[in-house]
């Protein structure tokens, strides 16, 4: 498994918008760098993702006590040959977390990733993600997943160093579920290839 740990995004890029980037062919990393606040429809479709990359699990833990705080696996396809389905094509690229006011204490989180990709070696790949409250930029992550071998099964685990956080802060995040929001852009070779959506609540789900 590979570890890798989050860098912060480099300041000074030029600003953009999602209307903008709606109209490129191409958007690159330095594009969703720009954006001021979070995006309200997904920046690129499905079939964008040529490479096939699958996400099977994903687990988060507390780095300092090694406890897990959330944890989903995909559960294997069960359809039968030839058999059609009716599938909302944005299945799977949005995922609502639930966890307590304790969370945004934490300094160091790990989370750790499987997926699968098709028959095409990726050279490239990348993950930008960016989240928010309301329209103010908490913390901006880079993380560069490496070679991914034709038709493989990887597992890597990204570190999340968060910021420290007021109590002003904390607060106005628990007593607004669901108003904390990430953007997660995936590139390979610098195009994006795969756009995911979040959002948080802090409230212990209640």
């Amino acid at each position: 498994m590979k570890v890798k740990k989050g860098c912060e995004v480099v300041l000074g890029v030029p600003a953009t918008t999602e209307e903008e980037l709606q109209t490129r062919t191409v958007i690159s990393p330095e594009d969703v760098m720009g954006l001021q606040k979070i995006t309200e429809n997904y920046l690129c479709g499905p079939e964008e993702n040529i490479y096939n990359i699958d996400f099977t699990r994903f687990k988060i833990r507390d780095m300092e006590t090694g406890t897990v705080l959330f944890e989903i696996t995909k559960p294997p396809c069960t359809d039968k040959a030839g058999q059609k389905r009716d599938i909302d094509p944005n299945a799977g690229r949005f995922v609502r977390y639930q966890f307590t006011s304790a969370f945004l204490r934490l300094r160091q989180v790990g989370a750790t990733v499987e997926f699968t990709v098709g028959d095409t070696p990726i050279e490239n790949f990348r993950m930008i993600e960016r989240h928010y409250f309301r329209e103010k930029l908490l913390k901006s992550f880079d993380f560069e997943f490496g070679f991914c071998m034709p038709s493989s099964k990887n597992t890597c685990e990204h570190i999340y160093e968060f910021p420290p956080l007021s109590e002003d802060m904390i607060r106005e995040m628990v007593l607004h579920p669901y108003e904390t929001q990430s953007d997660s852009f995936y590139f390979v070779d610098n195009k994006l290839v795969m756009h995911n959506k979040a959002d948080y609540s802090y409230n212990g789900g209640t």
